[in-house]
């Protein structure tokens, strides 16, 4: 899908990966788009699939590049480590296909 504007075309991404992209806690399922990181790493993964290939260790590089405040402020964890391997598995798949219709 051809977007009008790079603007148009993260929002497009974020809304993807919001719908489709977790957060584990506790064997609760919160979604990045309640998480409200899914614009944030659309604007970064954007970056990544302009550049023309990306790999599995460079998106794993970004999720782990990202802290997440736990506890009001307590702790911090790298967003790679609250996000199970399935769900980055799914993280990689959507990518893939947004880059082959970029």
């Amino acid at each position: 899908m051809a977007y009008s504007s790079t603007s148009e075309a993260i929002e497009a991404l974020a809304a993807e990966i919001g719908e489709n992209v977790y957060i584990d806690v506790a064997k609760w399922h919160l979604y990045l788009r309640d998480a409200r990181l899914h614009t944030m790493l659309a604007e970064r993964f954007y970056l990544l699939l302009q550049s023309g290939s990306f790999s599995r260790s460079q998106v794993e590089e970004t999720l782990s590049s990202i802290s997440v405040s736990l506890g009001g402020g307590k702790r911090e964890m790298p967003l790679a480590d609250l996000i199970p391997s399935s769900s980055q598995n799914q993280l990689l798949n959507l990518l893939q296909d947004y880059q082959r219709d970029l």
